[in-house]
């Protein structure tokens, strides 16, 4: 092996122990001290008590007072994440809504707001949404750290939204920017995937699935998120089930959106709203659905599925037929059970898990948080 020959900076040397430090009290479930901090990390007490002091004045630390003790000496205070310094807003649009979520650095949401209705043409209301808000999160003395868009569809990293069938968007540019703040735009069920599990429930290893009236999936291998080439990974809503089936939007025929999308569901139970579903005969969509995960079982070598957006109140009821497929078409299903869990979060683990992108942000960077913080 050929040793690097870059000197590392100092700057650098700093901002990979802020990093280390935020992100061992982050993952502390009780207020630590920075005593435990050093020990944690293999820091020095006085480096440790130095950065912890820079995240402090940089809103991202708070310390608690500690518990009461019987023992000599005085109890050490706690470090927790600041609730009320930087905070995410994320955002989701989908053929039927919108909504937006204020989540602060502990993790809490602050503020959820949905409108109903069709967003086919709704990119103006979805940021004057993502206005009211913030100046929600801003009365409460948050300040807003970054903006992050879940849409179902191939996004760039460059926020181009290539192609989202069910919404009619091609080619469409939301840039890296809004209103003077970063701006992240994911595919919807990346960010839903990486919200569950930030949840803690899960394996290394799942697929979510997304159920709108497009299916999509977030697939993560090893605790890392599974993009593909090209950003694009994931889209089994176009996944045939049957090649010479119904028209998709996409331009196919037969695709599982078609079988088991919201549309299609709703279609088949002869019933107008997913409030009248439960108790329907959903056979045929957990059929069609079961037929498409076996393949993404198969492929992926994965045990565990989650369901989130309607498919998370629904599994009761479309279980028996995905469990039946799965057990007639994975290879290993006899010796290797595959887990079907509805999502933790339902219906709003993508919007949750676009303001928690630009908390990771954070938390992966606070020196580029405290550079930004210092200008304000």
């Amino acid at each position: 092996m050929t040793a690097s020959t870059t000197p590392v900076r100092q700057s650098s040397v700093r901002a990979h122990n802020l990093a280390l430090v935020l992100q061992t009290v982050a993952n502390s479930a009780d207020p630590i001290s920075r005593a435990a901090v050093a020990g944690a990390t293999g820091l020095t007490r006085a480096t440790v008590s130095a950065l912890v002091d820079d995240l402090i004045a940089g809103t991202l630390l708070t310390e608690v007072d500690p518990a009461p003790r019987s023992g000599a000496g005085r109890p050490a205070a706690g470090l927790r994440p600041a609730a009320n310094g930087p905070a995410g807003l994320g955002l989701e649009i989908n053929v039927d809504y919108r909504a937006a979520c204020v989540v602060d650095l502990t993790g809490t949401v602050r503020h959820h707001l949905v409108e109903t209705g069709d967003q086919r043409d709704g990119r103006e209301g979805l940021f004057e949404l993502a206005h009211r808000a913030r100046h929600l999160a801003e009365a409460d003395g948050l300040i807003t750290a970054g903006v992050a868009l879940a849409v179902p569809g191939l996004v760039t990293a460059g926020g181009i939204v290539r192609v989202a069938p069910n919404l009619g968007w091609q080619d469409v540019t939301l840039g890296t920017h809004f209103d003077g703040l970063p701006l992240i735009v994911d595919n919807e069920a990346n960010l839903a995937a990486l919200s569950e599990q930030d949840t803690g429930e899960l394996p290394p290893s799942f697929v979510y699935v997304s159920g709108e009236i497009g299916i999509g999936a977030g697939i993560i291998l090893d605790g890392a998120l599974y993009r593909g080439v090209r950003g694009w990974s994931g889209e089994i809503g176009h996944i045939p089930v049957d090649p010479a089936g119904p028209l998709c939007r996409c331009g196919a025929r037969g695709c599982l959106e078609q079988y088991a999308g919201q549309e299609a569901i709703l279609r088949a139970a002869g019933v107008p709203t997913v409030a009248d579903l439960p108790g329907a005969d959903l056979s045929a969509a957990g059929t069609a659905l079961g037929t498409v995960l076996a393949t993404v079982i198969n492929l992926l070598d994965v045990d565990t599925i989650v369901l989130g957006g309607i498919y998370a109140p629904l599994l009761p009821a479309l279980r028996p037929a995905i469990s039946a497929e799965i057990g007639r078409r994975v290879l290993t299903a006899g010796w290797s059970p595959i887990r079907l869990r509805a999502a933790t979060l339902g219906p709003d683990a993508a919007v949750r898990g676009a303001a928690g992108a630009v908390l990771r942000g954070i938390l992966n960077d606070p020196a580029g948080w405290l550079g930004r913080f210092a200008t304000r």
